[in-house]
């Protein structure tokens, strides 16, 4: 999940000035200066002794940083951007999904007030509907773009958040999410699990890569951020600039709000 739109101290405890932060860096070769200084704000932001040992074992992580480099698909027109992404196929595999299961859909819609075409074209465009979750481990892909000069302020806080999940036992230093640290079914970026994270299943922990915790918490996340229960979410209607919240790209924002259409009749 791309939520793009995070403040930068609120749900995660970070109360560390810019100045009082560790140096960022453009290559490799810092980042173990870095960490070290790093686990001090970590530790002043209320990161424990799991999460500060996660820190210590993350690895500069140099498919992140190129990865980073290299975001062309948001670019795209629209309609190359839906081919490419492939929303015909995801509109199909989710008016299956919704018909398979409608009690669990229409369960979120009364709880949260975000329709199942929504949650379900943002499943699809995630993660395929979770057939593919990342393959790089989330505290290093985190901590390095939280290194990286090119946007620390934005992800200094997801970092914490990483940290702080591996100390609640919600991922661990395994964990495999996206390139950019995003995890689970919809790829929440940590800071966002941390602050929307919802268990669901009522099993005691919050588990993003279980699609009822999951879809719940994406819910949240959308109702917490605005989402008005009732209202429209095509471009130009209330609940349009909710969903600019989960992904600032505009593409992105119309193909969901497109797709959820579809999806929903």
């Amino acid at each position: 999940m791309r939520a793009l739109i995070f403040s930068l101290c609120f749900g995660v405890g970070l109360s560390a000035s810019p100045v009082d932060a560790a140096p960022c860096g453009n290559t490799s070769s810092g980042f173990d200066a870095w960490k070290r200084d790093f686990a001090t704000t970590a530790k002043r932001a209320g990161v424990r002794k799991k999460g500060l040992n996660a820190l210590s074992q993350a690895s500069y992580a140099n498919r992140t940083i190129a990865a980073d480099r290299n975001q062309k698909s948001f670019k795209y027109s629209l309609k190359k951007f839906m081919s490419v992404r492939g929303a015909d196929t995801i509109v199909a595999q989710g008016r299956k999904r919704k018909a398979r299961n409608p009690n669990f859909y229409a369960t979120l819609e009364r709880q949260y007030g975000v329709p199942a075409g929504v949650l379900i074209s943002l499943h699809g465009m995630e993660t395929a509907f979770g057939g593919f979750m990342g393959d790089s481990q989330v505290v290093s892909a985190i901590t390095t773009l939280a290194y990286d000069c090119r946007r620390s302020d934005f992800f200094v806080p997801h970092a914490i958040g990483a940290l702080k999940l591996v100390d609640q036992g919600a991922i661990t230093t395994q964990t495999k999410g996206a390139k950019h640290g995003e995890l689970g079914h919809t790829q929440f970026l940590p800071g966002n699990a941390l602050t929307y994270g919802v268990d669901a299943t009522g099993d005691g922990r919050v588990d993003f890569y279980n699609v009822t915790d999951a879809l719940a918490s994406t819910a949240n996340f959308l109702r917490q951020k605005g989402w008005k229960p009732g209202k429209g979410y095509q471009p130009g209607e209330p609940n349009f600039s909710v969903i600019k919240q989960w992904n600032a790209a505009s593409v992105y924002q119309q193909a969901i709000a497109i797709m959820a259409k579809r999806i929903d009749g």
